[in-house]
C-alpha cells in the first residue's frame, strides 16, 4: 500500500511539473532545427508526458522511497514523546525567527540573494531551534515546574487554612502519661484539645485525700505541662462547658460532636460509647496493642509466675510490656521462672490477655 502511495505521489509531481513547462519545452522544440511544429494543448501533452516519465522512474525509486520512509519511522517512534514534543516546539521557533528574518532579508536589491537566503534561513533555524528543544528539554521541564510551584504556592496564600482536626484528651489518657511520649514522635497531629471541665476533675483528684488517687491527679496535671513544653504539639484549653451534662463522659462525647473531632482515651467504657454514638475514637491501648511484639498460639515463652488467677490451678505471669499471662495449671510454680507454650491469644480495646500452660506439662502429656 506505501508503494502504491509513493508511486501515486511521483505521478503527480510528474504531471504537474509537466503541465507547468510544457509550454516552454514545446516552444524551444518549435524554434530548434527539427521544427516540431505546433503542438496543440502543449500543457496537458506535457502533463501526460511528465506522468509517464515518473511512473517509468517509480521501478528504480520507489523502492528506495519507501525504504527511507520505513527507516524514517522507525526512527520517530522509538524518539520519546517528551523529547519529540519539545524538539517540535524549537523548530516552530526557529521557524518564528527566520519568517521573522525574512521580511528584511527579502527586500534586498540583489535577486540572487534576496530569494535564496530566505531558505537558508529557515533550514538553519529551524535545525537550530530543533536541536536547542530537543537537548534542552530537561532545563525546559525544570522551569515549568518551578513556575507551577510557584502557581499554586501563591495559590495556597490565598486560600483560607485548613482546619485542623481536633484531638479530645479525656482524663484517663492524661494520667496514664503516654501521650506525652506519643505527642513527642509527632504520630499525633492536629490540636489537643483539654477541656475545662477535664481539669476540674483532675484537679479534683490531686486534692484528694487518698495518697493515691492525689498522685495520680499531680502526674495528671505534670503531664499536661510537659505536653505544653516539650511537644511540638498545638495544645487548646476549651472554656465551654455543658451544664445540662453531668457525666464527664458524656460531656466529652457532646464536645467532640461540637468539634468534629476525636476522642483520645484508654477507657474501655468510654470507647464503647463513643462508638455507639457515631465519635472517632483513639484508644492509647489499641496503638499500644498495635506495637506490642507479636505472639502466636503454640509460641514458647519464658516467665515467671507471680500469683495465681482467677480459676482454680491458674497462675498469672506477665511480659516486660505488662501483658497478662494466665497459665492454665500454673498455681504450683508461683515464684518459679518457667516455660510456657502459648494456647490462645485475647485481643481487646480494654488489653491483651494471653493463655498458655506450662511446657512441662505439655511433656508430660
Amino acid at each position: 500500500m506505501l508503494k502504491r502511495f509513493v508511486q501515486l505521489a511521483f505521478i503527480l509531481v510528474g504531471a504537474s511539473a509537466g503541465y507547468l513547462i510544457g509550454d516552454n519545452f514545446f516552444g524551444l522544440l518549435q524554434r530548434s532545427p527539427l521544427n516540431f511544429g505546433e503542438v496543440p494543448g502543449p500543457k496537458y501533452i506535457g502533463a501526460g508526458l511528465g506522468a509517464l516519465l515518473m511512473f517509468v522512474a517509480t521501478f528504480w525509486l520507489s523502492g528506495n522511497v519507501v525504504r527511507w520512509i520505513r527507516w524514517s519511522e522507525e526512527r520517530l517512534v522509538k524518539i520519546p514523546a517528551v523529547d519529540g514534543l519539545f524538539g517540535a516546539m524549537g523548530l516552530i521557533f526557529g521557524l518564528i525567527v527566520a519568517f521573522l528574518i525574512q521580511q528584511p532579508v527579502s527586500q534586498l536589491p540583489i535577486p540572487v540573494v534576496n530569494q535564496v537566503l530566505p531558505f537558508i534561513f529557515s533550514g538553519v533555524l529551524g535545525y537550530l531551534g530543533f536541536r536547542v528543544g530537543f537537548k534542552k528539554r530537561d532545563e525546559l521541564i525544570s522551569v515549568f515546574r518551578l513556575g507551577r510551584q510557584n502557581r499554586e504556592a501563591r495559590n495556597k496564600k490565598d486560600e483560607p487554612k485548613t482546619y485542623a482536626e481536633h484531638k479530645i484528651l479525656d482524663t484517663s489518657v492524661i494520667i496514664d502519661g503516654r501521650i506525652a511520649d506519643i505527642c513527642k514522635t509527632g504520630f499525633l497531629e492536629g490540636t489537643l484539645v483539654i477541656p475545662s471541665f477535664v481539669l476540674e476533675e483532675l484537679q479534683h483528684i490531686a486534692d484528694s485525700s487518698d495518697v493515691l488517687k492525689r498522685n495520680r491527679g499531680r502526674r495528671g496535671l505534670d503531664i499536661l505541662n510537659k505536653i505544653q513544653k516539650e511537644s511540638n504539639v498545638k495544645v487548646l484549653i476549651y472554656e465551654g462547658d455543658f451544664e445540662e451534662v453531668n457525666e464527664v463522659d458524656s460531656k466529652l462525647v457532646k464536645l467532640a460532636k461540637v468539634l468534629s473531632g476525636k476522642v483520645v482515651t484508654n477507657d474501655f467504657n468510654l470507647n464503647k460509647v463513643c462508638e455507639l454514638q457515631g465519635v472517632s475514637v483513639l484508644n492509647i491501648n489499641d496503638l499500644a496493642n498495635a506495637v506490642k511484639p507479636v505472639v502466636l498460639p503454640g509460641e514458647e515463652i519464658n516467665v515467671q509466675v507471680i500469683k495465681d488467677g482467677k480459676e482454680h490451678g491458674q497462675g498469672v505471669a506477665y511480659l516486660d510490656d505488662g501483658t497478662m499471662i494466665v497459665i492454665e495449671g500454673g498455681r504450683e510454680y508461683i515464684g518459679d521462672r518457667i516455660d510456657v507454650l502459648v494456647t490462645s491469644v485475647l485481643q481487646t480495646s480494654a488489653g491483651r490477655m494471653i493463655f498458655a500452660k506450662p511446657k512441662l506439662l505439655e511433656r508430660a502429656l
